[in-house]
């Protein structure tokens, strides 16, 4: 099958590989299209440390089932599905309490980090174990439904995150997964909701897509700018959209007392914030790593 391969840092080339080997409770898919994360394009650049050539990167897919193993149950060959980007074993504590994105054997498609290799799927085929895989409702686009996995982070961002109908939200990051979190948190009833970006034309973006407010953070002072639309007082809830110490900052400096802010964004390994602020202030700060997919996108749930 034809792959696009990372052979070296900011190299793909178009590469043959064999396909992949279908196990029991494995369903492989013909991929239809396929999402470019923020982290595949560290990882072609090698910023990350998560794409360690050589690799198959891609885990933002949707496609039709080509082949399935001899314990598959729920999909037949035809089928239009998608699929969590998080390959997780099903028996560890955390999967036995549902909390499947933590569990001891995670891994996720397109990553290879020295821990573990996974090819993804910018590659005519990918295969994935029976349960991480969604049948998709008739009338939703594979091309769609390729951005479903993005989705998902969203709205366990905003879950997470904790906000409440008419709380104020600071969105720092105006990227594909910041507006997508702006639409979640407009569809929760959220209210101002403020976006930052130093890019003119997602701020733009942003606003249209729910944002109330919207700051460009070149030569800004964002916190200042944030509490001159709140009172003074600064928002009820903040998401890093970035990962960056600066934009993490920034969400921690803009949030009221007692407040709190999710941490979505993993640009930066390792960052610095303002412990002193966040414990004198009581400021509850969340991580978030990606969710399986919400049934609500699946016709099979």
């Amino acid at each position: 099958m034809k792959t696009l391969l990372l052979t070296d840092s900011r190299k793909l080339e178009i590469a043959e590989q064999p396909q992949p080997t279908v196990d029991a409770d494995d369903v492989l898919v013909r991929v239809a299209a396929c999402g470019i994360c923020g982290s595949d394009a560290h990882g072609y650049d090698g910023s990350s440390g998560r794409r360690i050539p050589p690799l198959v990167m891609g885990h933002e897919a949707a496609g039709v089932v080509d082949q399935i193993g001899e314990n598959v149950t729920r999909f037949k060959i035809g089928d239009r599905v998608t699929f969590d980007s998080t390959v997780y074993c099903g028996n560890c504590d955390f999967c036995s309490r549902g909390a499947v994105n933590l569990c001891d054997q995670r891994m996720v498609l397109g990553v290879s980090c020295g821990d573990y290799r996974r090819h993804g799927a910018f590659a005519e085929f990918v295969v994935v174990p029976e349960r991480i895989v969604y049948r998709l409702p008739d009338g939703l686009s594979l091309e769609h439904a390729a951005l479903v996995e993005a989705v998902s982070v969203a709205v366990h961002a905003v879950a997470r995150s904790r906000a409440q109908r008419d709380d104020s939200v600071l969105v720092v990051g105006s990227g594909m997964i910041g507006l997508l979190v702006i639409q979640v948190l407009r569809h929760a009833g959220c209210s101002p909701l403020i976006a930052a970006d130093q890019d003119a034309p997602r701020l733009a973006l942003a606003r249209q897509l729910g944002a109330d407010y919207v700051i460009d953070v070149n030569g800004c002072d964002l916190p200042e700018a944030v509490r001159a639309q709140t009172s003074g007082i600064g928002v009820d809830v903040a998401l890093e959209v970035v990962g960056k110490s600066s934009s993490i900052n920034s969400a921690i400096e803009a949030t009221r007392k007692g407040g709190s802010v999710t941490l979505v964004g993993n640009l930066s390994p390792q960052v610095e914030m303002p412990l002193q602020s966040i414990v004198t202030r009581e400021i509850s700060l969340y991580g978030r790593v990606v969710w399986r997919i919400p049934r609500m996108f699946a016709a099979d749930g």
